[in-house]
């Protein structure tokens, strides 16, 4: 685990991770590097729309990456804020794990004496997000293999698990949905060339990130009509299940009627006919089962039961 401020030297490149910034951090940003107020102000705060900020001599990004909560259950985005020079890389705030690990991998190397095989800002700017966008591939498939198990469950009959995985997928797609969809334009300004970086001939890196992105971005609506999809058969196999439960409730009160009418009528204290035959009981049982039977018939027959 990294400490609150590190700094690693890659040649003429260094990279500062700075975990947890104070004032001493922010005056710095103004005084040595010049940093515009806002920028510094924005890593002040977190939860910052994602965003590219071009001046002469510098670039600040603000991105955001989907990792799991601790119960490994829900999405819920990760920022990325990055100061990139020319010799320079400033990462800073509670970044994601990927960043933590891959700046330790990295001290691990040059403490070894191992060259660091990145050079440049834009190279070390590159390694970042390329693995910062695997990991949200792997995400996505994950929520992907989720879909495919609440899928095969959809017809086992239990309905309250089922809703509960379908709640907590589709709350992750609308999280991953609610990261991607702003940061397309800024990913947008590295392949048309607003964003032309330091080093030469990133074109295709930069290309690569955007097809990186563009397939996040296609996997996440896929995932999204899909969720809408199987709420919305499992909602129409849990309304079938409900008519089907009053239809046979109905059907039993229809045929049960007749007879609560004939037992109401021969328990009324009041002279009725044959009430004095010793065989009016039997013969009222039998009417009883001929109605039930004669109606239960006919339902059948009309395909009701």
């Amino acid at each position: 685990m990294t400490t609150v401020k590190e700094v690693l030297k890659i040649g003429r490149l260094r990279w500062l991770h700075i975990n947890e910034p104070d004032e001493d951090d922010f005056n710095e940003f103004e005084n040595k590097y010049h940093f515009h107020q806002l920028d510094i102000e924005d890593c002040r705060q977190t939860n910052q729309r994602p965003k590219i900020d071009i001046y002469d001599d510098y670039y600040f990004l603000i991105l955001h990456f989907p990792v799991f909560d601790r119960k490994n259950l829900f999405v819920k985005p990760r920022e990325l804020k990055v100061f990139w020079g020319e010799d320079f890389l400033i990462t800073v705030g509670k970044t994601h794990w990927i960043v933590d690990r891959l700046f330790e991998e990295a001290k691990d190397q040059d403490e070894k004496g191992i060259d660091f095989e990145i050079g440049t800002s834009d190279a070390l700017l590159y390694t970042i997000l390329e693995k910062l966008m695997t990991e949200s591939v792997f995400i996505l498939r994950k929520i992907g293999l989720e879909l495919e198990l609440i899928n095969r469950e959809l017809f086992s009959g239990k309905a309250r698990r089922i809703i509960e995985r379908l709640s907590i997928t589709r709350k992750n797609i609308i999280a991953i949905n609610t990261m991607f969809k702003p940061q397309l334009r800024v990913f947008n300004k590295f392949e048309s060339g607003k964003v032309e970086g330091y080093a030469d001939n990133m074109e295709e890196y930069w290309g690569n990130i955007l097809d990186y992105y563009n397939k996040m971005w296609d996997m996440t609506e896929d995932y999204g009509e899909l969720i809408e999809g199987l709420s919305v058969t499992f909602d129409s196999m849990q309304t079938n299940n409900t008519n089907e439960i009053m239809k046979t409730l109905t059907l039993i009160s229809s045929i049960i009627l007749p007879l609560t009418f004939l037992t109401g009528l021969y328990g009324m204290n009041v002279l009725l006919p044959m009430e004095k035959n010793n065989l009016t009981f039997w013969i009222i049982i039998a009417i009883m089962l001929i109605t039930g039977g004669g109606m239960a018939a006919y339902f059948k027959r009309r395909k009701w039961l």
